[in-house]
């Protein structure tokens, strides 16, 4: 009987298991929540930690809070033998932005020690790779994109060994982190392993990555080391912790194929008591340049009507003396843009106004980032009930309406409507849950017209 193999991923946004299906994914870590999540019967278990909307600090403490809450509940799963061993993956963004290795080391204090952590960030269904240890978005290197030119997460460097040690403040050498090549990951697998194995004492490994076969070569492996019959082969099983993209979580636990296509997922949209499909509502809160792009294409269809927060009024009327009573008043008009956009036969489209909000500090700027996204999920929320779906493009904007908004305790994964586009089930409301670095000006516009109905299956 094969080894029971639980991978337990700790996920910094809700977008993380966007080339995975079939799984829950948790948005609170009591003993019950976790404990019904392990005995699910999927591979894959997400907490979603949502620690890239918090502060260097306060995501150390969730990190830490999550991993005091999961070490008994793994431990009575594997006493229970509902699982035989586990795997943790701290997953974050493919294009490097994140509390790295803050978050490691904090899974590390708490869960360790670890053999080795290994940084994989390819996500392949979004052209990100990574060769001879330089990280590649679609053929450029990658801290030449927008993205490395983030206030909160920048960087200068796509060399991953340069990166680790610039994000670690120098604690962690360029020359500490070790590579595991193509070559390796292409060759022998017993060489593969005996190479794995010899990684000890909290070493540090960057992954390539260009074909998923990669990937599924590196899971054969560690699967293989770190089960308990490795013993038997290798002295004892070996320790990995994992600093990821999604694409790693497909070699580590090949799953079936998706049970729904995507015009199954489609039709998942709500109707009403007649039979009628119900409407949409699309919200944006990402404000990366490729988001503006995707946002103008949408809003250029004449069957979508945008409703603008703009985000200075909105920093105003914070600031203010009366923020509690002027928002409401703010909140009524916009809700009832909504409402006219509904009754017209339009898709809304939300979205807050492009480009990013001047703040005096980082901690400013968390701070609106999450008031604006808490108001984006009220909105939405009172419209819940009428709707046949949403999309939610951008992690904070998403993890706040489904833990806050709909005051979901978990959801669902369903599987990917497009490449890296993934549709949970907020109870029976599917929502489109839309990265804010994916895809190409066209992208959001196509994943909103297949939720319409207006494209077929091929």
């Amino acid at each position: 009987m094969a080894d029971r193999l639980k991978v337990v991923v700790l996920d910094d946004d809700p977008t993380g298991s966007q080339t995975v299906h079939g799984c829950p994914l948790l948005l609170r870590w009591d003993g019950q929540a976790l404990r019904r999540g392990l005995e699910h019967p999927s591979p894959l278990l997400f907490v979603l930690a949502n620690t890239r909307a918090l502060d260097p600090a306060a995501a150390a403490q969730r990190v830490r809070e999550i991993c005091r809450a999961l070490k008994p509940a793994l431990e009575a799963a594997l006493a229970a033998g509902a699982i035989d061993h586990w795997l943790i993956v701290s997953r974050g963004d493919s294009t490097l932005r994140g509390h790295f290795p803050l978050e490691c080391e904090v899974i590390s204090e708490e869960l360790g020690p670890f053999d080795a952590t290994l940084l994989a960030p390819a996500f392949l269904p979004g052209g990100r790779t990574t060769v001879d240890g330089v990280h590649w978005l679609h053929g450029e290197p990658v801290h030449t994109t927008p993205f490395a030119r983030d206030r909160l997460f920048g960087y200068s460097t796509s060399f991953l060994p340069d990166w680790v040690a610039e994000k670690s403040g120098g604690r962690i050498p360029a020359a500490a982190v070790q590579p595991i090549t193509l070559a390796e990951l292409e060759g022998d697998g017993e060489r593969l392993c005996r190479r794995l194995a010899g990684l000890e004492g909290h070493a540090w490994g960057v992954v390539d990555a260009e074909r998923p076969q990669h990937l599924l070569a590196l899971g054969v492996a560690v699967r293989e080391l770190t089960a308990p019959s490795a013993a038997e082969r290798w002295g004892r099983p070996r320790r990995f912790l994992f600093q990821s993209a999604a694409s790693l979580l497909n070699g580590l636990v090949p799953l079936p194929p998706q049970p729904l296509d995507s015009a199954g997922l489609v039709g998942l949209r709500r109707r009403d008591a007649a039979e009628v499909q119900r409407p949409g509502l699309v919200l944006v809160g990402s404000h990366v340049p490729l988001a503006d792009a995707q946002l103008e294409a949408l809003l250029a269809d004449p069957r979508c009507v945008g409703v603008e927060i703009a985000v200075e009024r909105l920093a105003r009327v914070l600031e203010g003396p009366l923020p509690d009573r002027l928002l409401v008043s703010l909140e009524q008009a916009w809700l009832q843009q909504l409402r006219d956009g509904l009754a017209a036969g339009l898709t809304p489209v939300l979205f807050s106004s492009r480009g990013e909000l001047l703040c005096r500090n980082a901690a400013e700027r968390r701070r609106f980032g999450l008031a604006l996204a808490a108001l984006m999920a009220r909105l939405a929320a009172t419209l819940a009930p009428e709707l046949g779906y949403l999309i939610s493009k951008g992690g904070i904007t998403t993890h706040t309406l489904l833990a806050d908004g709909l005051g979901l305790a978990a959801v669902e994964l369903q599987g990917q409507l497009l490449p890296g586009l993934s549709l949970v089930l907020a109870g029976d409301l599917p929502l489109l849950t839309f990265p804010g670095n994916l895809g190409d000006a066209s992208t959001l516009r196509e994943a909103w017209a297949w939720m319409e109905g207006f494209l077929a299956p091929s």
